[in-house]
């Protein structure tokens, strides 16, 4: 009998408890996995610069891109081979809107964090949570409300700090500026993503598409930074690179994607959204011991990362934005608030 591929639903109101809490664990498992993408990006970058001396960190992300997510596109072919020709044009026209939106959005990211911190990185990523709830405010055409505002001014404070704002020139180093950029472009990849046109759409085909015009979205730019076609091989010509990018492939690509896909629809996006605002959480945890481990393997100079008070508090001003801007009241609970506040 053919196996029948994976379909993307709406939230699923009736899920048990039991159902609620794994789903929570879950995607609590997924937002690990992208948290050791940044060390691993990191480190992987190092070990490439000492391959190829001034190669230049576009190329690096992009041939990074390229790869990663042209595996996870084969990886996913052969998992889809039996279903494959049944692909339909939503499922043709979802990959390919979130493809493109996390393709550009990854590329930008991934050359930002060749200088920047890997910590400081995660937070400004979740930049993109402030972003959605704009949007839907200019596309409803009323004002947003006071958390969104107050939401807003966390974030805007949480960056300063974080990326060390030089109020005198007033100005962002690149690192953090490419990074909040990249933060824009996902939300045009979130905003695709939970379009109702796409509900019904199957997982594995969907999957596909997007990891496939991600790869493809990377290509332009490696094609046009090489500086001579044995690059692309010689970036990857050591076993300390091939397993960073295994760990890229496996556990932060495929693995995090797919228990996304599959248990956030047990939770809904709002507790979703709360459990993903973990991710920086998880990065910075990582990079306190992580990068000694991996400079270790690859003969790099990549310390562990320190709790300085400026990730703690710009971090921690971010985080308190996301699970602001993401909270809602019962309706119990803000009916009685709007009372009290009446009288």
């Amino acid at each position: 009998m053919e196996p029948q591929a994976i379909r993307v639903t709406a939230a699923v109101p009736n899920s048990s408890e039991a159902q609620r809490l794994k789903a929570a664990q879950m995607l609590l498992l997924a937002t690990a996995g992208w948290g050791i993408s940044f060390p691993a990006m990191k480190a992987l970058a190092l070990a490439q610069e000492q391959l190829l001396p001034g190669c230049g960190s576009l190329f690096i992300a992009a041939l990074c891109v390229v790869y990663r997510f042209g595996f996870a596109a084969l990886v996913m072919l052969a998992v889809s081979a039996r279903t494959v020709r049944s692909l339909t044009r939503d499922e043709l026209a979802h990959g390919l809107g979130v493809g493109l939106f996390g393709g550009a959005g990854i590329l930008i990211q991934m050359d930002g964090l060749a200088h920047t911190a890997a910590s400081t990185s995660a937070f400004l990523t979740q930049c993109y949570v402030l972003v959605l709830p704009l949007w839907v405010a200019v596309r409803d055409r009323r004002p947003p409300g006071a958390r969104v505002l107050a939401g807003c001014a966390l974030v805007v404070a949480g960056v300063a700090v974080l990326a060390r704002m030089d109020w005198e020139n007033f100005r962002l180093g690149r690192g953090e500026l490419e990074t909040i950029v990249a933060s824009f472009i996902f939300t045009g990849q979130i905003l695709w993503l939970e379009r109702p046109r796409f509900a019904a759409c199957r997982v594995n085909h969907t999957s596909l598409v997007m990891f496939a015009v991600m790869a493809l979205a990377g290509l332009p730019a490696a094609l046009a930074t090489a500086r001579a076609p044995g690059d692309w091989l010689r970036a990857y010509s050591t076993a300390p690179t091939l397993g960073f990018l295994a760990i890229l492939v496996g556990f932060c690509t495929l693995g995090s994607y797919v228990l996304m896909n599959r248990w956030q629809r047990h939770v809904g996006a709002t507790v979703a959204g709360l459990i993903y605002c973990v991710e920086p959480v998880f990065a910075s945890a990582f990079a306190l011991f992580v990068p000694a481990w991996f400079s270790a393997w690859a003969g790099v100079d990549y310390g562990n990362e320190t709790l300085t008070k400026n990730l703690l508090l710009g971090g921690g001003l971010i985080l308190a934005a996301n699970v602001l801007v993401q909270f809602k009241l019962p309706e119990r609970a803000e009916k009685k608030s709007k009372g009290a506040a009446a009288s």
